[in-house]
């Protein structure tokens, strides 16, 4: 069972740390960036037991950006089957068969070959686009692809003054 949740957040990092606190931990959770009532990132939460999301409460104010997160699979997972186990570095093929990730891509290129390696940095956050879960990576030092989305990125005009 799906539920949608908004507490507010206003940066996946917050929401990201909300989603690795539950206990036990679900079976896959998503960040969705929303714009009812206002711009944030709600979650979607799905559990093997149904009775285990029954706990999360939502503000009546938010209500729409929870049911927009529980409406369609649009986001970002941060918890998927499979997700505990990316750590190091692992070819594409490990990384799709130990997972529920259905493709990893090279940002502007395409599929990534089977062969090919992948330093996960401890950090994989795969994207929905449909019912598939696509990892986009990028080439970086040493041959090896890395995931897009960093852990700690760099904000936008960090660097003009």
């Amino acid at each position: 069972m799906t539920t949608g949740v908004s507490l507010g957040h206003r940066e996946v990092s917050e929401a990201d740390h909300w989603i690795l606190s539950l206990e036990p931990a679900p079976t896959l959770a998503c960040t969705h960036l929303v714009q009812a009532p206002f711009p944030h990132v709600a979650i979607s939460v799905t559990s093997a037991v149904p009775s285990e999301t029954a706990s999360f409460e939502t503000a009546d104010d938010l209500r729409a950006g929870a049911d927009a997160a529980a409406a369609g699979r649009f986001g970002r997972a941060v918890v998927f089957p499979g997700s505990s186990g990316l750590t190091g570095r692992l070819t594409v093929a490990e990384l799709l068969e130990r997972t529920a990730i259905d493709r990893v891509e090279i940002l502007g290129s395409g599929a990534a070959d089977p062969g090919q390696i992948v330093d996960t940095r401890d950090f994989v956050r795969p994207q929905y686009r449909g019912d598939d879960l696509v990892l986009v990576t990028m080439p970086a030092a040493g041959g090896v692809l890395v995931p897009f989305e960093t852990r700690d990125p760099t904000p936008c005009c960090a660097d003009h003054g």
